[in-house]
């Protein structure tokens, strides 16, 4: 049975998608057999795997109507792709018996068939994200080293002990994953610290860089390893990767 990972931060802009499809692909390429779920409405990482999504080809139907959703196949990784419509989902799947488990029904069905299964979650704690961290084993956050990210990170954190509680009593946060670093300023090394100081051995070693061919990459619907291999961001996920690995 594989092992599923929420790849989690309510706050946007702190490389949530590309940490979550760099992370899937490098492990991929590992030689493990990996399943990326985008869950998140703006489907960035769909189309930053160059997935085109037909009528009845997106979670979001398997998530309302209870469909069967084709897994799309990459040169990278597997993906289980979104669109827009996934917006609706919030509203959609909060009126049903079964709300906080329909992500879950979705993903028993592939489970057996990897290793991992990476979840591209929203940057919200609303009913998406809630369905992810009811069918996830572990919690992966990344997160940017600046002031509000450390408000955003307890919110999370009691959201997570809120389901542990009532939902999800196995699941667990997986680690924290430190974006956008620049080891250059004060504030990055000072939040970097307050994070460690919290969250112990929690937080891996690898921190990703600031890097213009990491946000290039999906603009060509490729991964950074397949881009610019050579980059200091492909080197970074492929790190992180081998961290992760040795993890689990």
């Amino acid at each position: 049975m594989g092992k599923i990972i929420a790849v989690a931060n309510q706050k946007g802009g702190v490389g949530k998608t590309t940490t979550c499809l760099n992370l899937a692909c490098c492990v991929a390429a590992m030689g493990k057999k990996v399943l990326l779920c985008d869950f998140d409405p703006q489907s960035n990482a769909t189309s930053g795997l160059g997935v085109q999504v037909k009528e009845g080809e997106s979670i979001y139907d398997g998530l309302v109507a209870g469909v069967d959703v084709p897994v799309k196949k990459t040169k990278w990784c597997d993906v289980l792709p979104a669109d827009i419509r996934l917006a609706a989902a919030e509203q959609e799947v909060a009126m049903m018996d079964d709300r906080e488990y329909r992500l879950k029904a979705v993903l028993d069905r592939s489970r057996d068939n990897y290793d991992f299964i990476f979840i591209d979650c929203p940057p919200s704690l609303g009913m998406l994200t809630l369905n992810a961290l009811a069918v996830c084993d572990t919690v992966l956050v990344p997160m940017q080293c600046e002031y509000y990210a450390l408000e955003g990170l307890s919110q999370l954190v009691n959201s997570i002990k809120a389901v542990k509680k009532k939902i999800n009593p196995n699941i667990d946060i997986e680690g924290i994953v430190l974006t956008m670093y620049d080891g250059r300023t004060n504030l990055t090394i000072q939040v970097a610290e307050e994070i460690k100081k919290y969250f112990g051995k929690k937080v891996y070693k690898t921190v990703i860089p600031r890097n213009v061919r990491l946000s290039e990459a999906p603009s060509h619907g490729l991964p950074i390893i397949a881009y610019d291999r050579t980059s200091r961001g492909a080197e970074a996920y492929n790190a992180l990767a081998a961290e992760f690995g040795s993890k689990n």
